[in-house]
């Protein structure tokens, strides 16, 4: 078993928030943090890159999807271009995606790293299964490669699903850390974290 590869990581902190009144879920708190932060505990050891109109700290770079609005498959785009605007002489092989609306993201994502030296070459991306049997796909870790060739196959990104994008690609399920499934849809979901 080899040593946990660099990992890039896209943070999805878009949308609309209706259920919340339109409130910017990466500045929700929970257990005394923003819901980005939470996030940004995770270290992967690749780059970092924000999608979304919403304040970051100092040295994560942000960008947002052009014209905003477009869906998580457009902000995922605009944060891939994002990612190779970033200087790296051997950039990583991984990506990983995420929701910000995850409060246990960074611990699910790292089981996922850890899980990657274990998936055969076939492997094009990682996530867990929540409780319903749904894989998380805004929480999961990609082959840069595979993700890029399932965008281009879909054409245009704004306003399509994230389904049309990922369904086909070659999953492995990881059940370590899917106790840190789980995300902040309602004020009542809030509650339940905190």
């Amino acid at each position: 078993m080899g040593a946990e590869p660099e990992v890039d990581l896209l943070v999805l902190a878009g949308g609309r928030a209706e259920r919340l009144g339109g409130a910017d879920k990466a500045a929700l708190v929970v257990g005394g943090r923003s819901l980005l932060d939470r996030v940004l505990d995770v270290e992967l050891g690749g780059r970092v890159v924000v999608v979304g109109d919403t304040p970051v700290p100092d040295g994560v770079v942000r960008t947002v999807e052009d014209p905003p609005g477009g869906g998580p498959v457009a902000g995922i785009a605009a944060g891939l271009l994002a990612l190779d605007a970033l200087a790296a002489p051997h950039p990583p092989a991984w990506v990983a995606i995420c929701a910000v609306d995850q409060p246990g993201a960074a611990a699910a994502l790292a089981a996922l790293r850890t899980e990657l030296p274990r998936v055969g070459e076939f492997v094009e991306a990682l996530c867990h299964v929540d409780d319903t049997g749904h894989l998380q796909w805004l929480l999961a870790i990609y082959r840069r490669h595979a993700l890029d060739a399932a965008l281009e196959r879909v054409g245009e990104a704004r306003h399509t699903s994230v389904r049309a994008v990922v369904a086909d690609l070659r999953w492995h399920e990881v059940d370590a850390g899917r106790e840190h499934l789980g995300d902040v849809d309602t004020w009542e979901d809030l509650q339940r974290w905190d």
